[in-house]
């Protein structure tokens, strides 16, 4: 009877929010750091945080060397980028990104995820992933991918994986808690069971506009005070059957040039959002940096553009869910 009346609850929530809704958004609930030749800084909810706009995201460094990880580190911190987020399940990215950022460590807030959803298994993850990272503790612990209500009762069940987001706290090996979601209807569902310090998911042109897929999402985290960090800003559309995969460390086609990509960019950073992860592939994090160097919220005109195209898009995301 719980399980029924928070799926009904969950439901109703999320539909509630229109589908063009706080767009333009209101960007004064942020605080914004603007500097002169380094990507701006945002607050991130109610932590005391501020990170870069935009955040290095570990499969940046999957598969390659180990100078190859030091020079797209240094480069992202030569942009002003102090937020780098990191899965054990983005191959050797752990190891490949431990030895290239541990120089600026002290300086950089270090975000890391756990896929696994009971107590032990999260523990398992948690102290490989430190010692892989060669830290003491992470700034922000993070549930990974949860898509399924089944997923969320045994995180929360008893030997769930908060057991030890808790425990973990406590130790001071973390020091905010999070989530990442690929469903509307897990985000709404976590959000109504803790209170998390953020969220990261994915707010996309083309999953708002055309999916009906983020806004209820930003609305709630926006009303718990939650720092709000985005994925797929600049993903374009899923592949199609037999197209040539240009890309290999994108599961989506993303936005196929500079100029689109700053619309989908732009798109997602002039929401209530702290920052963006850019795609995967080293060319699309540059690509990121050096675009979010002259960001300004999109104007009227430019969002009806950006609505149009996100209509006429396959999104790669939608609520309701698809069984």
């Amino acid at each position: 009877m719980i399980m029924m009346k928070r799926r009904k609850f969950i439901g109703i929530s999320a539909m509630s929010v229109p589908l063009v809704s706080m767009f333009p958004a209101d960007l004064t609930s942020l605080v914004r750091v603007i500097r002169r030749g380094k990507i701006e800084k945002r607050s991130l909810g109610r932590t005391g945080e501020k990170l870069s706009v935009i955040g290095f995201g570990g499969i940046v460094v999957m598969n390659a060397t180990a100078e190859q990880a030091s020079s797209r580190v240094k480069e992202a911190i030569d942009y002003g980028v102090n937020y780098f987020d990191v899965a054990p399940s983005y191959g050797n990215a752990e190891l490949m990104l431990g030895p290239a950022l541990k120089p600026y460590r002290k300086d950089v807030f270090l975000a890391c995820k756990t896929g696994e959803r009971k107590k032990e298994g999260a523990r398992r993850e948690l102290e490989q992933s430190l010692k892989n990272l060669q830290t003491g503790h992470f700034d922000l612990y993070q549930l990974h991918a949860v898509t399924s209500l089944e997923d969320v009762d045994t995180i929360f069940s008893k030997d769930g994986a908060m057991e030890t987001f808790l425990e973990a706290r406590d130790e001071g090996k973390v020091r905010f808690l999070g989530f990442s979601a690929h469903s509307v209807e897990a985000a709404m569902a976590l959000m109504d069971r803790f209170d998390f310090d953020t969220i990261l998911f994915p707010f996309n042109f083309a999953t708002w506009y055309a999916g009906n897929f983020g806004p209820q999402v930003m609305e709630r985290a926006k009303e718990k005070e939650m720092g709000i960090l985005a994925l797929k800003a600049m993903a374009w559309r899923p592949w199609k059957e037999g197209e040539e995969r240009t890309h290999e460390k994108t599961w989506y086609k993303p936005l196929p040039n500079a100029e689109e990509a700053a619309k989908g960019l732009r798109f997602t950073l002039s929401h209530p959002v702290t920052a963006a992860i850019p795609p995967g592939h080293e060319d699309f994090f540059s690509m990121g940096l050096r675009l979010a160097l002259d960001f300004k919220p999109l104007d009227e005109e430019e969002i009806r553009e950006v609505r149009e195209m996100g209509l006429r898009t396959e999104p790669l995301f939608r609520f309701p869910m698809e069984t």
